[in-house]
């Protein structure tokens, strides 16, 4: 039994396969348990400013929720969680920012699609992340399996940098709640090549505290991105 009901934008050429297969006759036969299928998530990095944001180094806020579950319970990340089997992922970082935090009707930018393997204890796990921002103030609450939800001062330093063909760039990450006195942190490291057509931008994980699996990457790339956009804007000016 077909996956989608409506199959005229698959048909290509209409001529049957290899195996003297119809596209009906295909899909009937076809097993998806052929192979193991990895889960698929969203993960939402969502930036509050207090003032118009229109330079990067004013002060921003960082929305994560307190994990209620394993793996990584009692520490911090980002909202997100499983898409559904006929969901688009936009609709489901929406859907899982709602259902975290409370928050809806932010625009969502989709970055990246995170892969290691090893990134998640459950199963093989592959999530998306997406950037939202917002301008003056937003309330939160926690919801489904988020045992918090809180908006964070959020810093992003730059501890080292070596220059070559190949760039690598270490940053630290610090999210701090005063009232609630939080604090959660990550190192990461930054390599990519500048001059290549293809930078092949990649992220490791040095070290985190108080924040879930590899959501330090995560919150560092959307920060990044956030940083290049905005310096695209203001021809490199930085507000101090």
């Amino acid at each position: 039994m077909a996956f989608l009901e409506d199959l005229k934008g698959f048909y290509g050429t209409g001529e049957k396969n290899r195996a003297g297969q119809s596209l009906e006759e295909f899909l009937d036969r076809y097993d998806p348990r052929k192979y193991d299928c990895p889960s698929c998530t969203t993960d939402i990095v969502a930036v509050q400013c207090d003032e118009p944001l229109r330079s990067w180094g004013q002060p921003l806020k960082l929305l994560l929720v307190k994990r209620g579950n394993h793996p990584s319970i009692g520490w911090y990340a980002t909202p997100g969680g499983f898409v559904e089997l006929k969901e688009d992922l936009y609709e489901g970082a929406a859907r899982e920012l709602q259902e975290e935090t409370g928050v809806t009707g932010l625009p969502l930018q989709q970055l990246r699609t995170w892969g290691a393997y090893d990134r998640d204890p459950r199963w093989r796990v592959i999530t998306t992340s997406f950037l939202a921002l917002t301008e003056g103030d937003l309330p939160v609450r926690a919801g489904d399996d988020a045992a918090d939800a809180l908006w964070m001062d959020v810093s992003l330093r730059l501890v080292s940098e070596e220059d070559g063909q190949q760039r690598k760039e270490i940053w630290e990450l610090c999210l701090d709640h005063e009232e609630r006195k939080v604090h959660v942190a990550a190192r990461v490291e930054r390599t990519y090549f500048p001059d290549a057509v293809l930078p092949r931008e990649r992220y490791r994980l040095l070290w985190a505290d108080g924040l879930a699996v590899d959501h330090g990457c995560i919150i560092t790339q959307a920060l990044l991105y956030l940083k290049e956009r905005l310096e695209e804007r203001t021809g490199g000016k930085t507000v101090r």
